[in-house]
């Protein structure tokens, strides 16, 4: 009687420590497995996770950092996770620097950081992001050839008559070096070419952006694509003929995309780690493309 009565008491003690347990991390190749692969390629952890998490970064992969974080905080009573933005490179000296726990960033670490830096942090690939060069609805322009929109970016174009708008003067809203959404945009629709600088109206809040693009007469920015998936005030620009959409990134027809990445210093917490888990679990996945970002198994070309 007192040996079975024992190994009922057993059983309940090890039931109870599964059940308090936290979201445990995986390992380096692990979490280099799941970068690489589908965003949506782990399951979320059915432990609840106790403990803070802090994020900053890329304004282009907030709105996706920001739901996930609702839902985890939601499903986490005793976790809170804060997501700020600031710009990729903010967030990746932050998460370097120990100021922060995870570093969101539209560019690979090694793009901003001296390369001892970059390899100390750990990459997640959570997802992949469109680009789209977005104007006045008063200019009138719907579609442009990439050359013509490097020569407006480099001001080498300074009206639209030049491309078939009207007489106005174009007005560019630029983004700090800093940006990692200005890095991406660079490099695959300005194919690296330096834009041109323009202080008096240059924003890396994605928000404010678009609110500059549409209030200011002859005016072009470039935003993610999830901001202008339900925004009527600005008029998004195909390139060559090719709209910018998550099917055009999917099947390689439009260039101007990029991975989104969670930088960690190391492994990061527990806390951290079982976050990032739960922004590349089956659960959340749905959400990607919901909220306008695409899921890495989907692209049939690699960068």
């Amino acid at each position: 009687m007192k040996r079975a009565l024992a190994s009922v008491c057993a059983a309940a003690l090890a039931l109870s420590m599964v059940a308090c347990g936290s979201t445990t991390s995986s390992s380096t190749s692990e979490s280099s497995s799941a970068a690489a692969g589908d965003s949506s390629s782990t399951s979320a952890a059915a432990a609840t996770v106790s403990g803070t998490v802090t994020a900053s970064g890329s304004s282009a992969l907030q709105p996706l950092a920001q739901k996930a974080a609702e839902e985890f905080n939601t499903a986490n009573p005793d976790c809170s996770v804060t997501v700020n933005g600031g710009g990729s490179g903010t967030g990746l000296q932050q998460v370097a620097d120990g100021t922060v726990d995870i570093g969101n960033s539209d560019v690979d670490a090694e793009s901003k950081l001296d390369a001892d830096v970059a390899a100390t942090l750990v990459d997640h690939r959570v997802c992949v992001v469109t680009m789209a060069a977005v104007v006045n609805k008063d200019v009138g322009i719907t579609d442009l050839t990439k050359d013509q929109l490097k020569d407006i970016f480099t001001a080498k174009i300074t009206n639209w008559s030049e491309v078939g708008g009207p007489d106005e003067e174009i007005i560019l809203v630029t983004r700090p070096s800093s940006s990692g959404t200005r890095a991406l945009f660079q490099e695959y629709a300005l194919d690296g070419e330096e834009e041109a600088s323009n202080a008096a109206l240059e924003t890396d809040d994605s928000g404010t952006l678009l609110q500059n693009v549409s209030q200011n007469a002859g005016a072009i920015g470039y935003v993610a694509l999830p901001y202008i998936m339900n925004n009527d005030d600005v008029q998004p620009v195909a390139i060559d003929g090719v709209e910018p959409s998550l099917e055009n990134t999917y099947n390689g027809s439009y260039p101007v995309w990029g991975y989104e990445h969670m930088y960690t210093n190391g492994e990061g917490s527990e806390a951290a780690q079982a976050f990032i888990n739960y922004v590349m679990s089956d659960e959340f996945a749905p959400e990607i493309e919901a909220l306008g970002y695409g899921v890495t198994s989907k692209m049939t070309v690699e960068r």
